[in-house]
């Protein structure tokens, strides 16, 4: 079973108190944090039961993939979350970190969070292994006119379970204002 979610970029007043302003630096502009990273996310506790599905020592293989576009100052993102397996995942969070802060006031899906100037976290719910997770779709504003924004794509929690290919859930895309998808 898998949702679309749909961020349509009215005001929601998502953010937090400060969160709107602060420098976006780190690593080639990339980390979107600045100064203040925002409020910690922190992962639920492992399921009881020791190895048992989506806990800690599990092996599971989430993956992300979808494409990005960038025009007039909107980020569109499309992304599909899925689990390879072997074991199911209980849950997972998406970090999505734009080269850019985003304006304020941008409306997330239900299960997103904004957690910085320029950072976004999204639950993907449970999936099952060999199967899909949920699809997310955001259109946000960003602060300022650009020719480019980059946007890097990584897992922050999985359930606790161990994952041997981060390589497919861990993206670095970056787009040109032209409106057309970079996939990843």
């Amino acid at each position: 079973m898998a949702a679309t979610l749909i961020a349509t970029g009215t005001p929601s007043g998502a953010t937090g108190p400060g969160q709107g302003a602060g420098p976006v630096g780190g690593a080639a502009g990339f980390d979107g944090g600045g100064d203040d990273p925002g409020p910690v996310v922190r992962p639920a506790p492992p399921l009881a039961g020791g190895a048992a599905a989506g806990s800690a020592g599990a092996e599971a293989d989430v993956s992300y993939h979808g494409h990005v576009s960038f025009w007039n100052g909107h980020v569109g993102i499309w992304l599909t979350t899925a689990n390879h397996g072997p074991a199911p995942v209980s849950g997972a969070t998406v970090r999505l970190r734009f080269s850019a802060p985003l304006a304020s006031g941008v409306t997330l899906p239900p299960s997103c969070l904004r957690t910085g100037p320029a950072v976004v976290h999204c639950g993907t719910g449970s999936m099952r292994a060999a199967g899909t997770g949920v699809q997310l779709a955001l259109d946000v504003a960003t602060v300022g006119n650009r020719a480019e924004m980059g946007l890097d794509i990584d897992t922050v929690w999985n359930g606790g379970a161990i994952d041997r290919n981060p390589a497919n859930n861990t993206h670095r895309v970056l787009t040109l204002a032209t409106g057309d998808p970079y996939t990843f």
